[in-house]
Parts: structure tokens; C-alpha cells; sequence
């Protein structure tokens, strides 16, 4: 049956690859000079304005943690159900998808810190004879896996080719491997090695590695080795449960009828090591302090993790992408972290180096844009948003930005993306 024009505006959305999304400074709407904001509660306010400004622009609801030192913000906007009117509130949890491959990470580098895995032998010596073909598994590298250099196609395209596709995937129970073997089989990006092209099928190879290795679930050493040291006790593995437990806003994608469509009631098999998690932003922000800190990895394991390659390989300055992490480069500084989107809800979470400036973000609606080339008015508001909460109180990064607005990684996820990075 032929594509309706709006069946495949959405599908067209769904469907594109992490982006460089570049905002001209007209396009901005004007920020609030934050050098104004010097309490707190002034500071708080401004954040909350920033927030309203994205439901305004169309979001049906969005929350945030904004750390700065001892300080912290929770400001919330909008509604968490559309049909109810019940309003976001702070605490509530999210599907962060992608942000799952920064805790698969961490893991595989610890156990290259215990010299269980070395990040530069070949795939092939920790898995399964058979599962990927032997050429592949003799020249990708682990390391390849977790940067996304390895070239191995990306199951999302095997598995989501029209709308009814996004609905029966999430109706679907899928193994790992069959996820790999999806991947493997739409063909390869590029030689092993040659450049940065994501993949979700990397990151399921890699939960299928720590398993191998340890003789455990990918789950229990993700929970073992950071869940429980850290007390993330709002963060699991949703897997194929289908619900989402305790407090947490609906997920939407706006369907071709001109409906808010609901996908709250979803499988998340399909992204299992590479994004099945749910979250919270306060544990999300504990988190990535904790590893960029040093309490999750060595220096030495860190420093692999923060080695990168472009993550638009024609745009150097577009941002680096390390093993399970990425920088961005603000005109407040450099910041870390990652973002993650499913269906209908999409997170970014960045930090500064030293983990005292952070913003974990989150958003109840995706595939919303309706242009390839011109950013979306939520997506303004949202970069706005994450600049006001992580340059906020820097005057001098406020009078850069009003001069400039450089090329940023598009921040919210889309289906091939992780369906991101």
C-alpha cells in the first residue's frame, strides 16, 4: 500500500540517522541574561521559564535536574497524560534508551581494568563461533564496538521499515542474538575501523561480551558493578515487561491522523544492552558524576573511555564520540554525557568534567520534526533550556552565545539512533 505524504513525513523522522543540527542565532529565541540570576531562587526561576518555554512550543510534558555544586533544581512542565491532565511531577522515571550504552560501557571497562577483556583484540575471542561472520569477528575490535567504528549495520533498519512496524516491534519479543544477526545482515556501513557510523547492534555484541566473560547476565554486572555501589535504586532493565514501573509521564508520537498516538504500553527487548533502561534524572546525574569523577574507573580505563573519534565524520567540531560516551562543546566549555530516545520519550543528559555542572533532561514526545533542515520550535526551546542550565550563571558564555550558535549533535534522539550516537 503507498505511503500517505504524512505516513511518511513520520516514518522519514523515525528513521533518520544522528544529525548535526545547526541553529542560526535568529532562530533562538532571546534568553534571559543569566548573570541577572544570582540567588537561587532567581536562578530557579529563569530554569523554569526555560522548561514552560518547551511545553509552549508543543511538548506535552518534560522534567529536569539541574546540578551546580552543592545547589540543584527539579523544575518540571506540562502534563504526564494527555487524557488525564495529571500533571509532571519531579522523581518520576523514563525510558532513557541510549544512555544505557554509557552503563554497558562502564562495565566492559572495568573488566578491561581487571584485564578480563582487552579493548583491541578482536570480537571473535569472546563470543560465540558462528554468531557474526568470521571476518568480522576477526578484524572488529572491542574497542570498535563501543565507539562505533566497526561498521556493523544497525538492526534498527532491519526491523522498522514502515509505521505498522513501530507497532509490531513493540508487541515483539526479541533475543540478542537474533538483534545481531538482524544487523549483520542489512550490511555494513563501512571497513572496521575506517570511521564513526552508529550502530545499536555494537552495543548488543558488547552485553553479549560481558556475558561470555563473566558467566553472568549483562543485567546483574551492570547492577553489581554500579547500580547497587551507587544506590540508583530508581534504575532497571525494563526489558519485555511492557509497563513502566511506578510514576512516569505517557509516550508519544504524533501519528499521521493528527493524533497524539500512546506507546507507553511498549516492549523494550529490542534494545536491550543498548537501551532498555529506565532512569530517573536524579540517577542519572549521580551516575555520571560518579564516572567522571573517578569512582567507577581507573584513570587509565577513563581515559579510553574519553578517547574519541568524530561523531560526524566530514564535521571534527561537531563533537567526539569515546566508548560509550561524547562531548559537546558549549561556549561555556566542554561537556560529556549522552542522550536516549524510544518511542515517544527522549533524554539528554551532559556534565562538566568534573561532574559539578550538570543537566539531566527528559520529554514525553518524539518524532515531532517536520523539517530535515530547520530545527522544530521544541527543539529551540530544548537548546535554550540545556544552555540556560549549563552556562546559565557565566556571563561571558551568554554574551558568546548571543554572537555565535556553533553546530551541536541533535539532542534528541530518533529511531536509528536509539534508536543516537
Amino acid at each position: 500500500m503507498a505511503q500517505t505524504t504524512r505516513e511518511a513525513a513520520v516514518l522519514r523522522r523515525a528513521l533518520t540517522v544522528l544529525t548535526v543540527l545547526t541553529v542560526s542565532t535568529a532562530l533562538i529565541a532571546p534568553v534571559v541574561p543569566a548573570a541577572a540570576a544570582t540567588t537561587r531562587d532567581d536562578f530557579g526561576a529563569l530554569l523554569q521559564e526555560q522548561l514552560d518555554a518547551v511545553h509552549a512550543a508543543g511538548m506535552p510534558g518534560a522534567f529536569a535536574e539541574v546540578r551546580d555544586g552543592r545547589r540543584t533544581w527539579t523544575p518540571t512542565t506540562g502534563v504526564a497524560d494527555v487524557a488525564t491532565g495529571a500533571p509532571v511531577r519531579d522523581g518520576m522515571r523514563h525510558r532513557v534508551g541510549s544512555i544505557t550504552k554509557t552503563f554497558t560501557a562502564t562495565t566492559m571497562l572495568q573488566l578491561a581494568g581487571e584485564r578480563r577483556i582487552a579493548l583491541d583484540a578482536p570480537i571473535g575471542r569472546y563470543l560465540h563461533r558462528g554468531l557474526v561472520p568470521a571476518g568480522l569477528a576477526r578484524q572488529v575490535t572491542v574497542r570498535m564496538l563501543l565507539n562505533h567504528t566497526s561498521g556493523i549495520g544497525d538492526y534498527a533498519n532491519a526491523i522498522f521499515t514502515t509505521l505498522d512496524d513501530l507497532i509490531t516491534m513493540g508487541k515483539t519479543i526479541y533475543t540478542p542474538e537474533q538483534l545481531v544477526r538482524l544487523g549483520v545482515g542489512v550490511g555494513p556501513t563501512n571497513a572496521p575501523g575506517a570511521m564513526h557510523s552508529y550502530s545499536n547492534t555494537n552495543y548488543i555484541l558488547a552485553g553479549l561480551i560481558i556475558e561470555r566473560v563473566t558467566g553472568h547476565s549483562y543485567r546483574a554486572e551492570v547492577t553489581n558493578r554500579i547500580l547497587r555501589p551507587l544506590g540508583l535504586r530508581d534504575t532497571y532493565f525494563e526489558g519485555n515487561e511492557f509497563d513502566i514501573r511506578g510514576p512516569h509521564m505517557h509516550a508519544y508520537v504524533p501519528w499521521p491522523d493528527g493524533t497524539l498516538k500512546d506507546f507507553t504500553h511498549y516492549n523494550m527487548s529490542w534494545g536491550w544492552a543498548a537501551g532498555e533502561m529506565v532512569s530517573t534524572a536524579r540517577d542519572l546525574d549521580v551516575f555520571y558524576r560518579a564516572l567522571l569523577t573517578g569512582k567507577l574507573l581507573r584513570p587509565a580505563q577513563l581515559a579510553q573511555m574519553q578517547t574519541t573519534v568524530p561523531s560526524v565524520p566530514e564535521d571534527p567540531a561537531a563533537g567526539g564520540y569515546g566508548l560509550g560516551l561524547y562531548w559537546v562543546d558549549l561556549p561555556c566549555g566542554r561537556f560529556w554525557g549522552h542522550d536516549g530516545g524510544t518511542i515517544g520519550h527522549q533524554t539528554v543528559s551532559w556534565h562538566s568534567p568534573d561532574g559539578s555542572r550538570q543537566v539531566t533532561y527528559a520529554q514525553s514526545m518524539a518524532f515531532y520534526q517536520t523539517s530535515n533542515t530547520e530545527p522544530h520550535p521544541i527543539d529551540i526551546a530544548l537548546i535554550n533550556f540545556l544552555y540556560v542550565a549549563l552556562c546559565g550563571d557565566d556571563s561571558n558564555a551568554v554574551a558568546a552565545r548571543a554572537r555565535t550558535m556553533p553546530k551541536m549533535p541533535q539532542t534528541v534522539e530518533v529511531m536509528r539512533g536509539l534508536v543516537s550516537r
